[in-house]
């Protein structure tokens, strides 16, 4: 699997966050004041309640949306010109997210169709487009439901399907919001070992989750948010 060389990775920081704000139509905050630093390979988990900023956080970090306040660089990029710049285009090439809702990212007639999207965009020849659907289904093994409509697959399918769609594009940092929220326990299980999976290769993967048991599997790292939306905690699973 060729991995995405990114400049000065031996040292600099995928993302620095200095006293990033976050608010919603004026008045409704998000996040307010984030402090912090997530270097290449490191695979980090944000726990936190329902309204802590998590999801917010990771928007921010795909460059969805840019902050409002404070300072955030990523990929040697300030975020704010990445959202609506000319550096748009490659800044996504490098970070995916998935969402929550695996619908938003599945409209295609068939999985093949979905996986095959962002490659194509890409302005890639056929066969490469091939090649990057054959990898991104086999590391979700899901090869079998290439050819299947996404509304005919499972919740657990649906979110091995995003998952793919996202690595099709070879992305450096991989982003993923809840992604075994609402998942049977057997389906939960082997998603969380694809996930291990990813950062044994060797990405950056950040997960927003509220299911603690998981964390020691996936994480080397936890950044903890509070209501107040702001980072309480930040260390090792076991810490």
């Amino acid at each position: 699997m060729t991995e995405t060389t990114l400049p000065g990775t031996a040292v600099e920081p995928i993302f620095e966050l200095s006293g990033v704000q976050y608010t919603y139509n004026n008045r409704q905050v998000a996040l307010d004041g984030i402090d912090l630093v997530i270097r290449p390979g490191e695979q980090v988990v944000l726990l936190g309640a329902n309204g802590s900023g998590k999801s917010t956080l990771l928007k921010i970090l795909d460059g969805i949306i840019a902050p409002t306040g404070g300072r955030l660089r990523a990929l040697g990029l300030d975020i704010a010109a990445v959202v609506d710049g000319f550096d748009a285009f490659r800044f996504h090439r490098e970070v995916g997210l998935v969402f929550q809702d695996p619908d938003i990212q599945l409209f295609s007639a068939t999985v093949m169709d979905d996986v095959a999207f962002g490659p194509l965009q890409l302005g890639l020849a056929r066969d490469e487009v091939a090649a990057r659907c054959d990898e991104a289904l086999g590391l979700m093994e899901i090869r079998h439901l290439a050819n299947r409509a996404p509304f005919e697959l499972s919740g657990g399918e649906k979110k091995r399907a995003a998952i793919a769609s996202v690595l099709s594009l070879r992305p450096h940092v991989v982003l993923l919001d809840e992604p075994t929220a609402a998942l049977d326990p057997r389906t939960k299980w082997v998603l969380v070992n694809l996930i291990r999976r990813l950062g044994e290769a060797g990405r950056t993967v950040i997960t927003a989750t509220h299911e603690l048991d998981i964390v020691p599997i996936i994480a080397d790292r936890v950044v903890v948010l509070g209501e107040d939306r702001r980072v309480h905690a930040d260390g090792a699973p076991a810490d």
